[in-house]
């Protein structure tokens, strides 16, 4: 499934366009205060693509995407402002945003820039390789060798997380947050999920590790 990370204060609006994205198939996590975004987009994140207000309470949008891009250049980022700050826009752009769109908008206008940015970022290169395990995310599909491996849809949300993080562990509130959008989970479904996708990957040559303390890493011997 297709990440989005929502950054805006305006509840009611993040409510809007929350609800429709989802309509759209995506999943869908919020934020409504720049220091988190911040810190939440100064590390290493699973998601697709960023909508981000730059008039944002404590860190600005603006800092924020210059945090996200000295060590992100590729995630796609539509940022929202108010109609009259051309200003914020241009400087927004370059600061390696990918595209704008000034406020009030019609929600087809917005799913279509949403759609837009994500075609380019899929034609840009959407594949990761793990050792014989590798994911296609323009077809959203699992291949281990040359065989198709066919997952539900958790285990591939897990799976594709894990593969953006390969090499490094991953502890289970990440990848809540990442892979499951915050969705209401059980306290062991991630310990259920991760042992379905070990059996799966037995014998494969590719290792899905517990690091004690740390999390989860996805990685070849």
């Amino acid at each position: 499934m297709t990440r989005l990370l929502l950054v805006e204060d305006d509840t009611l609006l993040a409510e809007t366009l929350q609800d429709a994205l989802r309509l759209e198939g995506y999943a869908v996590a919020t934020l409504a205060d720049g220091d988190q975004a911040r810190e939440r987009l100064a590390e290493a994140h699973a998601f697709d693509l960023i909508l981000l207000d730059l008039n944002l309470p404590g860190t600005g949008g603006l800092d924020v995407l210059e945090t996200l891009r000295r060590h992100d250049r590729d995630t796609p980022v539509l940022i929202l402002t108010a109609r009259g700050a051309i200003e914020d826009r241009v400087r927004g752009l370059d600061l390696g945003a990918d595209d704008y769109l000034a406020k009030p908008f019609a929600l087809d206008e917005l799913e279509a820039r949403v759609r837009a940015l994500l075609r380019r970022r899929q034609k840009s290169g959407g594949q990761l390789q793990v050792g014989a395990l590798a994911f296609d995310a323009l077809a959203q599909r699992f291949t281990l060798g040359d065989e198709p491996l066919n997952l539900p849809p958790r285990e591939q949300r897990l799976l594709s997380c894990l593969m953006r993080h390969a090499g490094e562990p991953v502890d289970k509130a990440q990848l809540a947050g990442e892979a499951f959008a915050g969705e209401s989970l059980g306290d062991n479904a991630i310990e259920v999920y991760v042992h379905r996708l070990r059996r799966r990957l037995a014998d494969s040559g590719v290792e899905l590790r517990t690091v004690r303390g740390l999390g989860y890493l996805l990685a070849t011997p």
